[in-house]
């Protein structure tokens, strides 16, 4: 038989944080496709039972799961010290920001679900990518 090399996925740094961007958008974007599946399964009993329409909950209601990782990657990067709460704001302005901007934009041609959804896509994307990168340079440009 051949062995197969198991790497243990996603990769975390000795202090907790996950290691590389990939690991961070994969399990921030499986945490929100897990989110959004789980709103759209509840959204079909609403309508199958005729409560509401389908399609009228909030989208955004699926960041649960992405948002428990940014607060575990707040956690972990403690010897970032203040600079994690600069990072963490950041991120979090322009990540809402650019997420109500295409929310938006999709909301009146599609139900408030899609619309949700993608602004919370498009938040998560932000936050992860300013979380990564500028509490990196941050910690290498004071350190």
């Amino acid at each position: 038989m051949t062995e197969t090399k198991s790497e243990r996925r996603p990769r975390r740094d000795p202090s907790g944080r996950l290691a590389t961007i990939g690991d961070l958008l994969g399990t921030a974007l499986a945490g929100l496709v897990i989110g959004a599946v789980l709103l759209l399964a509840f959204e079909a009993i609403v309508a199958l039972t005729r409560i509401s329409d389908f399609g009228h909950t909030s989208g955004w209601i699926a960041l649960i799961l992405p948002l428990w990782l940014f607060t575990e990657e707040f956690r972990a990067a403690r010897e970032a010290g203040p600079y994690r709460v600069v990072v963490a704001v950041l991120a979090a302005g322009f990540g809402v920001a650019a997420g109500l901007s295409v929310a938006g934009l999709v909301t009146p041609a599609l139900p408030p679900l899609a619309g949700g959804l993608a602004g919370a896509g498009t938040c998560t994307v932000v936050y992860c990518l300013i979380w990564f990168y500028g509490l990196r340079w941050l910690s290498h440009r004071a350190g």
